[in-house]
């Protein structure tokens, strides 16, 4: 597989590259990292993550460490909704736990998982920012708050159909 980004994409990966003076590219990294999971399938395999590297001329493994640590990237390939549903305490007090076996059950689904059909990904994530609606879940760049069984019903059967399922 060749893994190289599209010539639109490359135009933005040199536009973030000289956001940062000579010798400090490396601060690119995060930017460059979303941009391959949104350009290479969703995910970050160690050949993509290699291909960051060279592109910053950087180590692979100072890729690897920044894409393991942060939750916002994938290290596998997920579903094309990825939900992931806050378990730190304040949700877990409104009733995160529920929701999350909740999705389980209805899914047919273990955290970390993802539906045989490509569509859900179930991820657990450390806290949000959002106590104060919680229970909530983050579903790409929204926040999904005050979290019932039934809003979540919704929400599935809401993206199922956007999905054509």
């Amino acid at each position: 597989m060749n893994i190289q980004f599209s010539p639109e994409k490359m135009i933005k990966v040199q536009e973030i590259i000289a956001r940062y003076p000579e010798g400090k590219q490396k601060s690119a990294l995060i930017p460059l990292l979303h941009l391959a999971q949104e350009e290479f399938g969703g995910w970050l395999d160690v050949p993509v993550m290699d291909y960051v590297a060279g592109i910053l001329n950087i180590k692979p493994i100072e890729v690897y460490e920044v894409a393991t640590f942060y939750t916002m990237f994938n290290m596998k390939p997920v579903g094309r909704y990825v939900l992931e549903v806050c378990q730190t305490g304040p949700c877990m007090l409104c009733g995160s736990d529920q929701i999350i076996s909740h999705i389980k059950n209805k899914l047919g689904i273990k955290e970390g998982e993802t539906t045989p059909d490509g569509l859900f990904t179930l991820k657990p994530a450390e806290c949000l920012g959002a106590c104060g609606y919680a229970p909530m879940m983050q579903l790409g760049k929204f926040f999904k708050e005050h979290l019932t069984i039934e809003k979540v019903d919704a929400l599935l059967d809401e993206l199922r159909a956007a999905a054509g399922n």
